[in-house]
């Protein structure tokens, strides 16, 4: 990735889409389809102006021949991406949605009363949270109305993180 952002999804036979990950600006995507004569196991669709840079797979190939240390580091992202799959299984199938904003919450406020800019809009949040708009509007207005975080269209302020990672603890069953 250039700029912008990528969402990678997989749509399911009913046509529910589940976001796997938004990549951005820095990251590298794709790389399963360098070992896979099917190619790439989601479909990919920019959610922001963006530039990518696409890289054909026989001179990859050729080139991974002569330096084996691109494999590596292939490998050290591709386990990377794998990291981030098995985190978003934990999430969807053992936390509410609740639970998986809170957590989201957290981890992008780095535990600190700060402002987050949100992914693209709350339609790309709540995909990537495995839910649906509406249930993230009600769930981020439960906090809202708890005085835990303001919510403005590209943003997301927390102001008590301690209490969050409280209800996160609690919610996990680890009070």
């Amino acid at each position: 990735m250039q700029r912008g952002a990528i969402n990678v999804h997989r749509v399911s036979a009913a046509g529910k889409e589940q976001v796997i990950h938004v990549f951005r600006a820095g990251d590298s995507f794709a790389e399963a389809a360098l070992a896979s004569p099917t190619g790439y196991p989601a479909d990919a669709r920019a959610v922001e102006p963006s530039t990518i840079l696409l890289i054909p797979k026989i001179p990859v190939l050729a080139l991974i021949g002569h330096r084996p240390d691109l494999a590596l580091r292939m490998l050290g992202s591709m386990s990377a991406h794998l990291r981030v799959l098995v985190g978003m299984l934990d999430d969807l199938t053992l936390k509410d949605v609740e639970t998986r904003l809170i957590n989201w919450l957290v981890k992008h406020s780095g535990g600190r009363a700060t402002t987050v800019a949100l992914p693209g809009t709350k339609r790309v949040l709540a995909a990537e949270l495995g839910t649906g708009s509406e249930t993230l509007s009600r769930t981020l207005a439960k906090l809202r109305d708890r005085h835990l975080i303001t919510v403005a269209p590209k943003s997301i302020t927390v102001h008590d993180p301690a209490a969050l990672a409280a209800i996160l603890r609690r919610n996990l069953g680890e009070s």
